[in-house]
């Protein structure tokens, strides 16, 4: 036997080796069932039988399921936030604009003569899509407007009410009868609208609003 090992190359095994192996593999298979795997658990007896019970942890109720009316509502002011975005962040950015430019023009009769040719941009680029808008997109536009520029139509129309007051501010609130001076409100009355738009803001949708910007600006730039 020890010639083969040594043809094998291999070491003859010690006695203690041999002994030691099997040790191994009992201490093993006590280690398995050790008292760590218990698990106690609580039990109730119902009947005569024991049943084991467990505390699952506290949880708060923060809403219940949409019903389909409720759904259908809010799906649709998705839709019309979707459809009116692109024009609030368009006025915010013609609104920046203007305001720089006011502020280069040193005569209020160069102010009046700025403000007649952008009347008339606005007025060629935006009188016909705000005519299509319906009454509740008319309410949200409005509402985004505010949220985009920091101010409420009114007092934008109020500041520039020279040619500026034309349908972008002014007769987007006359035509869909909102209240141009209420200031959007992101914490309570307009929570909701604020909820979307962050979660557009967050996905893919948003690139979709931001070409559509771009393309207003286009033709803004255009007339």
């Amino acid at each position: 036997m020890s010639e083969i090992y040594k043809c094998m190359g291999i070491r003859k095994p010690s006695i203690l080796l041999i002994f030691i192996i099997p040790l191994i593999g009992v201490g093993f298979t006590f280690a398995q069932n050790s008292v760590n795997d218990t698990i106690r658990l609580g039990a109730v007896n119902e009947n005569g039988s024991n049943y084991p019970m467990i505390f699952l942890p506290e949880y708060i109720k923060i809403a219940e399921l949409m019903d389909p009316d409720e759904r259908k509502r809010r799906d649709r002011l998705r839709n019309d936030i979707f459809v009116v975005y692109p024009y609030a962040l368009t006025a915010a950015t013609i609104l920046k604009g203007v305001n720089e430019n006011l502020d280069k023009l040193d005569t209020r009769r160069e102010r009046k003569k700025y403000l007649k040719s952008i009347d008339k941009t606005l007025d060629n680029t935006f009188k016909q899509p705000l005519k299509n808008l319906s009454i509740d997109q008319g309410h949200v536009l409005i509402k985004l407007i505010d949220r985009q520029t920091g101010q409420n139509c009114y007092s934008i129309i109020k500041e520039l009410k020279g040619g500026f007051s034309a349908v972008v501010w002014q007769s987007v609130g006359v035509f869909f009868n909102n209240n141009l001076s209420r200031d959007y409100d992101p914490d309570d009355r307009d929570k909701e609208i604020e909820t979307i738009v962050r979660d557009m803001e967050a996905s893919s949708a948003y690139r979709y609003q931001l070409y559509q910007q771009e393309a207003l600006l286009k033709k803004v730039k255009n007339q």
